[in-house]
């Protein structure tokens, strides 16, 4: 009878059964099992706890479930969602029939039922699961005062776990609109019924505002967090994403603020090269990352970066539409894809292949780094009518490439990608300029499809690339066994 119930009970259920019967004999994602609460926390269980938390971040094949592409949760999707959606990637190199779901999403020609938007739900969903379950015990003051941990560790690890609540919810604001919100535990079936429905998107972001507001409030002002483990959330990465946040709120004012209270603390630079940021061999010695997800080779259980191994299967191709992109001379174009031997550098991290098939590669996500953060400043600067101030961070953009040589060695020419600043072009103008350089710029970092949305401008970029877009593409749909499983209470987004 437990079972049947909690068939039908939505955000309990992140993970979509699908008929799966291995699924259907397991407790529900979100739910606190009886013999979690009884388990008597230690210093040990809790920090496992918070690093549970950032693993639905990566790229580690099967996280969720065993090879299960018809739920979409083999990995990650933001690829498919944001690089692929946008027009920027293609699913193969060699068009084929496999997981046409894929396909389905790249044409806008889907439905409720695609794998693609499960899979991002379920991993956001299970990502804010395990970082409700941190939370409410760092905060249970009888608990902690039972565990021998520092108060320094404590606020260090609440300030973590605030951010990927927000980060999780940030990612599932944009793809969806509004979305159960979920602050604490699930304990109970009342609890359920409760939650299983659609806060609205404005209650949505005030969340992820003032969770973000206790992370800055509880890290230390210094570079990493945890010089031993660089990979955590830094106060760096919880102030960028205060002035991303703003950025997709249009809040020009707060997004030029955040970033210069970022920039002073001078914990980051532009790399001299445009590769270090993504290179294995550089993770957390150079200078441009803020904050990325941490693979690492040979470990167990699994924490390599499964994309790899995607690449290996001949997925992940650009289009022609984004290879033209580039300005001639352009070496950020070969560091990100070579097309003559099928490799997508950034993704893999390195320039020779070597990963490429493998699925315990090391070569990290990068989700935030300073030249993103840095044209989010150039794009308010712009949009406040500061023109010349936003394109001098636009040739700063432009210099770094220009002084990186060719992946051949070689000098790109000292000609190529010349600077706007002084030029005299028109507000327009310049958005077009700030537009075009974070995409070849950013390209391949699952950035685009948002950027679309946010400027307005997804409906006339995708229909031009021979897409089926409509305007209401702009939130994707609800998986619709979330729907189903809420007995209705979740309302689908229009138009699906």
């Amino acid at each position: 009878m437990k079972k049947s119930i909690l068939k039908f009970l939505t955000v309990v259920c992140f993970i979509a059964f699908s008929g799966c019967d291995s699924y259907l004999d397991e407790d529900p994602i979100g739910l606190i099992t009886k013999d979690r609460i009884d388990t008597e926390p230690t210093a040990a269980s809790i920090i496992s706890s918070v690093n549970s938390t950032y693993q639905l971040l990566s790229r580690t094949l099967n996280v969720i479930g065993q090879w299960n592409w018809d739920q979409g949760t083999i990995t990650r999707n933001d690829f498919l969602l944001q690089d692929i959606a946008s027009g920027d990637m293609q699913k193969k190199w060699n068009p084929d029939g496999d997981q046409a779901w894929m396909d389905e999403v790249a044409a806008f020609n889907f439905t409720s039922m695609n794998p693609g938007f499960n899979g991002i739900w379920s991993y956001d969903y299970e990502g804010i699961s395990r970082a409700n379950q941190a939370i409410t015990t760092l905060n249970n003051s009888e608990v902690m005062s039972s565990v021998d941990m520092d108060g320094a560790t404590k606020d260090r690890l609440l300030g973590e776990v605030y951010f990927l609540r927000a980060f999780y919810y940030f990612d599932l604001v944009n793809n969806f609109g509004g979305v159960p919100l979920l602050t604490e535990p699930l304990q109970d079936f009342s609890d359920a019924y409760q939650v299983a429905k659609r806060s609205t998107q404005q209650e949505i972001w005030a969340q992820i505002t003032a969770d973000l507001q206790e992370s800055v409030s509880l890290l230390a002002e210094q570079k990493y967090s945890s010089n031993a483990e660089p990979w955590r959330v830094s106060i760096g990465a919880a102030i960028a994403m205060q002035a991303k946040v703003n950025l997709f709120q249009q809040n020009w004012n707060e997004v030029i603020n955040k970033v210069n209270q970022l920039q002073g603390y001078n914990f980051y630079s532009l790399d001299n090269n445009y590769f270090d940021p993504f290179d294995v061999n550089k993770e957390y010695q150079e200078n441009e990352v803020i904050f990325s997800y941490d693979h690492v080779s040979g470990l167990t259980p699994s924490k390599g970066n499964g994309l790899s191994a995607l690449m290996g299967w001949g997925f992940l191709a650009p289009t022609q539409n984004f290879l033209d992109a580039f300005e001639e001379n352009d070496p950020r174009l070969e560091y990100t894809v070579q097309v003559a031997q099928q490799q997508q550098h950034k993704l893999l991290g390195t320039t020779d292949g070597r990963y490429k098939g493998n699925e315990d590669s090391p070569g990290n996500k990068v989700y935030i780094r300073y030249a993103d953060v840095l044209l989010w400043k150039a794009e308010a600067f712009i949009e406040n009518g500061e023109i010349e101030k936003g394109l001098a961070i636009i040739d700063q953009i432009r210099t770094r490439a220009r002084n990186t040589p060719k992946i051949d060695g070689s000098a790109t020419p000292s000609n190529a990608l010349p600077n706007y600043a002084g030029t005299g072009v028109s507000k327009a103008e310049a958005l077009q300029i700030l537009r075009h350089e974070r995409r070849v710029e950013l390209g391949f970092e699952s950035q685009r499809f948002n950027d679309l949305k946010r400027w307005g401008i997804a409906e006339d970029v995708l229909t031009n690339l021979g897409k089926n877009y409509q305007s209401y593409n702009s939130l994707y749909p609800i998986p619709q066994g979330e729907i189903d499983r809420s007995g209705g209470q979740i309302e689908q987004n229009p138009g699906y």
